[in-house]
């Protein structure tokens, strides 16, 4: 509220402190760093991907009770998929799984 009411600047360092920011890089990484990050979430399965955007964003206006209601219907939907069996099968065959948003 402090920061929106009064315009005032903060450092890269007080962002993070105050939970602004997810994570600092240095001086010209960041563009890496992003790509790397994009590289790493397109590894997760797709549908359950989804789900968790669905999840904050409709978390962000209701109440903590509807937000868990929709959390747990998310999740609960996401047991009949391929990839939660591709998941349990890798996991069992040690092996990396292989996401198809199915």
């Amino acid at each position: 509220m402090k920061l929106c009411l009064t315009g005032d600047q903060i450092s890269a360092e007080e962002a993070e402190q105050y939970g602004l920011v997810s994570e600092r890089v240095p001086a010209g990484e960041a563009t890496d760093r992003a790509i790397a990050l994009g590289r790493q979430i397109a590894t997760m399965p797709p549908l359950a991907v989804k789900a968790i955007k669905s999840a904050i964003r409709f978390g962000s206006d209701k109440g903590l009770e509807a937000g868990l209601a929709e959390e747990r219907r998310l999740f609960t939907s996401l047991f009949a998929t391929a990839d939660q069996k591709e998941g349990m099968t890798a996991f069992m065959e040690k092996r990396p799984p292989v996401y198809r948003g199915g």
